[in-house]
């Protein structure tokens, strides 16, 4: 057989020939096989291992920063989105309310001004960061 994926390796085994326990046994061949796994390789993002992320030693020093979009507009000025900001000592969150096409630095202005310079910023891969920044 060609390398197909398992679904499709399922469905041809179905049609050819039948056993106690069949599906297993396609599922464990396919997670063995090596021309299956080079043919099925994942497109998704790969994993990277996790770093220790060093403990604070005062407030504001180490933040996380995130978004939280597509909500309904609210507010006077129809705000959909917040931008999520938590000091990673105190652990105290900032919920800044925005509109999604805001820029990190319009609301950076914001909380750096009330909160002094962080040292790290704790970011995901979200493409409203890393331009700004």
């Amino acid at each position: 057989m060609t390398a197909l994926s398992q679904d499709r390796k399922r469905e041809k085994v179905k049609t050819l020939i039948w056993w106690p326990m069949w599906q297993n046994n396609v599922s464990e061949y396919c997670k063995t096989c090596e021309r299956f796994q080079k043919a099925n390789k994942s497109t998704g993002k790969r994993l990277v291992s996790m770093i220790k992320i060093q403990e604070p030693s005062r407030p504001w020093e180490i933040v996380h920063m995130d978004w939280v979009t597509g909500l309904r507009p609210g507010g006077d000025i129809s705000y959909n989105a917040f931008l999520v900001i938590v000091d990673r000592f105190s652990k105290t969150p900032i919920f800044l309310p925005c509109h999604k096409d805001d820029t990190v630095l319009l609301i950076w202005n914001r909380v750096v001004s009330w909160t002094g310079i962080f040292t790290k910023l704790i970011i995901d891969r979200d493409a409203k960061f890393t331009p700004a920044l």
